[in-house]
């Protein structure tokens, strides 16, 4: 155990301008999204229990110990960790924490790029071409306006978390009952058997466990903690409202779509589109589903804008601490770390290009974000032993919320997300590659994934910490 500089890690200070209500809204932006839902739907009222375990076992533990971390620590994932285990375990969270997230924009951006298609013309959802530049011109949009600050990003989140995404599943359900009380024929079975999803054998338990990840992202949002209103009293309560709407997205919307569409076709990409048309039609009103596809086009920007500033905000308190060059450390008149995300924003140009350029990249994109999401998990287990660890080390630091039997709630955490990370090396359904082929790229892209840290710690350089002498006079290494 080492003691690096009590005072905890380097501030950003900012007016506090988020209550707790926005940053609920804030969190369920950033986790619920229509995109994941008709991947469940085919399972009918089975889909309840894919999400009901995987919220008991990885939601409910993440949403609990990050509301304590977040009313005792301040600075995210890598505060937390920063405490608990110095501040180049806190780096390594971080990165883990901020790549999966640079390798996510491109993949939820293909999403809004089809929605866009869907609106003028649904032949271009066919064109890397169109998806890549769409990709970059909304990308590099959402950039400029988060670099407005944090007054700016917290209004769209929340803002576009109502309008296109609560709206639409809203639609969705009503729709939905519509269709049924009318006279439509329910496509899912409505039956006791029903709420049993069929056993796939360990195919079944892989979908439960891969399930996991779309509760990710609940901690994100702690990185504004400074920026709240009294976060030691209200962080848990915006936690917990954000649990409940995102079990509100994810459970009825799945079953409006069920309701409508056959399971053999309900595709993983225009899936959501297709049920509004059917819906749309059954009740006569035809350009319904083009204005919910807008909605939706709304809601993805409204996260890609809330994702961006997230973990970027995460590697500028790294980089306050001595760990990143200066220019990294630079930021604008708002306060926001403008180089890292201009540096960010690169990267996801890069990999847009690819996606335009390559018309293999689909099944690479996949592997890479694979890739990514394993590193994510590795982030998780680092959570819930620091969230164990500070118990211990830190009893006496006051916390606004206390998670009642931590060991145990953490420890689920952490046995569910080794489970989904050893899970994640066993080759999907449908992939043809060698398994063992399959596994051993995911292990060397993991590996030089989540070098960046260590190879920044080994070029690191005094002259990097700007801070006044005398803040970091005691600091060790760890």
């Amino acid at each position: 155990m080492t003691n690096e500089d009590k005072a905890g890690p380097a501030e950003v200070k900012q007016t506090k301008t988020i209550n707790w209500i926005t940053m609920a809204l804030l969190t369920t932006v950033a986790v619920a999204s229509i995109r994941g839902l008709p991947a469940m739907a085919p399972y009918g009222l089975g889909s309840i229990i894919l999400y009901v375990i995987p919220a008991a076992v990885f939601l409910i533990p993440t949403a609990l110990v990050a509301a304590e971390l977040a009313s005792g620590w301040e600075g995210g994932i890598f505060g937390w960790v920063y405490a608990a285990y110095g501040g180049r375990a806190g780096m390594v969270a971080i990165w883990q924490q901020w790549i999966q997230n640079v390798v996510w924009f491109p993949v939820q951006l293909a999403f809004f790029a089809s929605a866009l298609a869907y609106i003028f013309n649904p032949g271009l959802a066919g064109s890397g071409v169109f998806i890549g530049a769409v990709i970059i011109v909304v990308y590099w949009i959402a950039t400029l306006l988060a670099l407005r600050g944090v007054k700016t990003f917290s209004e769209i989140g929340s803002k576009g978390l109502i309008i296109g995404t609560l709206i639409p599943v809203l639609a969705l359900v009503v729709l939905a009952i519509i269709f049924v009380g009318t006279g439509g024929q329910p496509q899912m079975s409505v039956s006791a058997s029903g709420f049993i999803p069929a056993w796939a054998g360990f195919a079944g338990v892989v979908l439960i466990i891969s399930n996991f990840l779309s509760f990710a992202g609940m901690e994100m949002n702690a990185v504004h903690v400074t920026d709240m209103h009294d976060p030691g009293k209200n962080f848990h309560k915006s936690i917990l409202l954000a649990s409940i709407l995102i079990l509100l997205i994810f459970i009825p919307g799945t079953l409006a779509i069920a309701t409508c569409l056959p399971a053999s076709q309900i595709d993983l990409t225009t899936g959501v589109f297709v049920a509004f048309e059917t819906l749309f039609a059954h009740i006569g009103i035809t350009w319904g589903a083009t204005l919910m596809a807008v909605l939706i086009v709304i809601g993805i920007l409204a996260s890609v804008v809330t994702w961006i500033p997230g973990p970027s905000r995460g590697l500028l308190l790294v980089g306050k601490e001595g760990y990143l060059p200066p220019w990294f450390q630079k930021t604008n008149k708002a306060g926001m770390q403008e180089n890292i995300m201009a540096v960010q924003g690169l990267i996801v140009t890069a990999l847009a290009l690819f996606y335009a350029l390559i018309p293999s990249v689909g099944e690479a994109f996949w592997i890479l974000s694979a890739m990514a999401v394993q590193l994510y998990l590795i982030m998780y287990v680092m959570m819930f032993l620091t969230a164990m660890r500070l118990r211990k080390t830190a009893p006496d630091v006051k916390r606004g919320f206390r998670v009642p039997a931590m060991k145990f709630v953490a420890s689920v955490g952490v046995i569910a997300s080794v489970a989904a990370f050893l899970i994640g090396f066993i080759q999907p359904a449908g992939e043809n590659l060698n398994p063992f082929f399959y596994a051993g790229i995911l292990l060397i892209g993991i590996i030089i994934l989540g070098s960046g840290p260590f190879i920044l710690h080994e070029f690191k350089k005094p002259e990097w910490d700007l801070r006044p002498k005398g803040n970091n006079d005691s600091k060790q290494e760890n």
